[in-house]
């Protein structure tokens, strides 16, 4: 987080931005796409990583030691998801 507040997470933006380039493709190449699902809406605690990895759209303020206060923020990938979601898709770039 940065000091504003504001989680800035380009690496998942382009991670998803990706996968959905490849759904785009197997469209264009005939397939019957029904959706596609993200994994997660917000941050989870793993079994595994505990809070370590941060796979949501929306930041959960806390860790495996501290609750914190539990306030959730809305990451940049949470917009720009939200902005592809609105136009069904990649805008041409």
């Amino acid at each position: 987080m940065e000091a504003n507040g504001f989680i800035n997470d380009d690496y998942r933006i382009a991670y998803i931005k990706a996968h959905i380039e490849q759904v785009q493709q197997a469209i264009s190449d005939g397939v019957e796409v029904l959706g596609y699902c993200t994994w997660s809406f917000t941050d989870l605690l793993s079994w595994l990583n505990g809070y370590q990895k941060r796979y949501g759209f929306v930041y959960v303020d806390r860790n495996e030691w501290n609750e914190r206060d539990l306030r959730r923020i809305k990451k940049k990938s949470f917009y720009w998801y939200q902005s592809v979601i609105k136009q069904n898709g990649l805008r041409e770039e």
